[in-house]
């Protein structure tokens, strides 16, 4: 007879793995040893670029039929940081006060413990599904998503599997169980700009051309740019510059370049097309008119989607209600996620645990948060294939 998982310990053998990108530490093993017990078709996918360390990635599946429902997360972790002001071990699977304490639990081995401790009461109770349910678990996520999600999404894509609906396990409330499932994202692009201009003595200015008077004026402009007001969906897209750096150990020599980073989240009324198009036209005129020079430099995390809501996702939302007895807000807010890979080959959501403790000392969840969890998503699952 098919045995259930239980949620809490299989967090706590997660957590136990030291898996900080890009390092797995027997974290993906783990996820696959227990759903094999579950009938799951395991398969392991490595990927690496050059320049890239290797990921480890996992495709599992149980069921031939359609509809596929899939749950997707990350295995991997962020550093543990000052390891002095952790009152446990960040990588030891504590439980005080009813906090699992751990690097990681709840962004997002909580959530992945949930899945398949969820399909496992499913399944018990249901032998003859009538699909499939699917998870896809990356190791890279936290960092630059180059060799994870993204490329398992390619494959699957090459090999023609259908996934009808997605579950992304991220933390998506921020002081209760319940508040909030995201539908979309912002895009995220960064920019990575160079000014060279013509190194000089300060004294001579005529002689020289500053590029640090350029840059200034850039950003000043790029700053001031209003976007846009945002929309029913979305919140306004914002620029942010995060970096000015101009290399120069003299305080009586004109430098010869400047650069500068900086970061826009974008929503969907701008494409990364589009806000390249606009900030070129900055620079190229604004370098024309200093009679100077510009590189520019971009890296596209992700463009800007919405899972418009439809019966199924306002099932999860019912879901959601019932057990927390709160109504969950659909929100496109915070940060990128691998949801930006996965809308690629289904809709998909994100409802997992509380965000207040991630990547900060002494990251936990609730014991009973742990538990109400997988009762959501082992409830989802009997609505979505009755």
């Amino acid at each position: 007879m098919l045995k259930t998982i239980n949620e809490v310990s299989l967090a706590r053998d997660l957590v136990r793995c030291q898996s900080v990108t890009p390092k797995d530490d027997g974290a993906i093993n783990v996820v696959a040893k227990n759903l094999k017990k579950l009938g799951f078709k395991c398969q392991i996918m490595e990927f690496k670029e050059r320049g890239t360390p290797q990921i480890k990635n996992l495709y599992a599946k149980v069921g031939k039929n359609s509809p596929n429902f899939c749950f997707a997360g990350h295995t991997d972790v962020v550093p543990v940081g000052d390891l002095k002001s952790w009152t446990v071990n960040p990588f030891g699977g504590v439980i005080k006060n009813q906090k699992l304490i751990g690097r990681g639990v709840s962004d997002m081995k909580g959530s992945i413990a949930c899945f398949i401790a969820a399909v496992s009461e499913f399944l018990k109770k249901n032998k003859k599904m009538n699909g499939s349910i699917s998870l896809l678990i990356t190791g890279d996520e936290e960092t630059v998503a180059v060799n994870g999600t993204k490329k398992v999404i390619e494959k699957l894509i090459q090999k023609k599997e259908k996934i009808n609906f997605c579950i992304v396990g991220e933390p998506t409330n921020e002081n209760k169980l319940g508040e909030m499932i995201k539908i979309g994202r912002r895009g995220s692009i960064t920019g990575h700009l160079t000014i060279i201009g013509t190194q000089g003595h300060v004294a001579y200015p005529h002689s020289s051309n500053n590029p640090s008077t350029i840059i200034i004026e850039i950003l000043n402009k790029i700053k001031k740019l209003k976007l846009d007001k945002g929309n029913k969906d979305f919140e306004p897209s914002n620029l942010e510059i995060t970096k000015i750096n101009i290399d120069n150990t003299a305080d009586n020599v004109i430098p010869a370049e400047a650069k500068a980073s900086f970061n826009i989240r974008f929503n969907n009324l701008h494409t990364s097309s589009s806000i390249k198009k606009k900030l070129n036209k900055i620079f190229s005129s604004t370098s024309k008119k200093f009679k100077a020079n510009y590189k520019i430099r971009y890296h596209v995390s992700g463009e800007s989607f919405l899972t418009k809501p439809n019966k199924t996702v306002y099932m999860i939302k019912n879901v959601i209600k019932k057990s927390t007895k709160i109504n969950p807000v659909l929100s496109t807010t915070g940060g990128t996620s691998d949801a930006r890979f996965i809308k690629k080959i289904s809709p998909c959501v994100e409802f997992g645990l509380i965000a207040k403790t991630i990547h900060q000392v002494d990251e936990m969840a609730r014991v009973a948060d742990l538990k109400k969890l997988k009762n959501i998503y082992r409830d989802i699952l009997f609505n979505y294939f009755k």
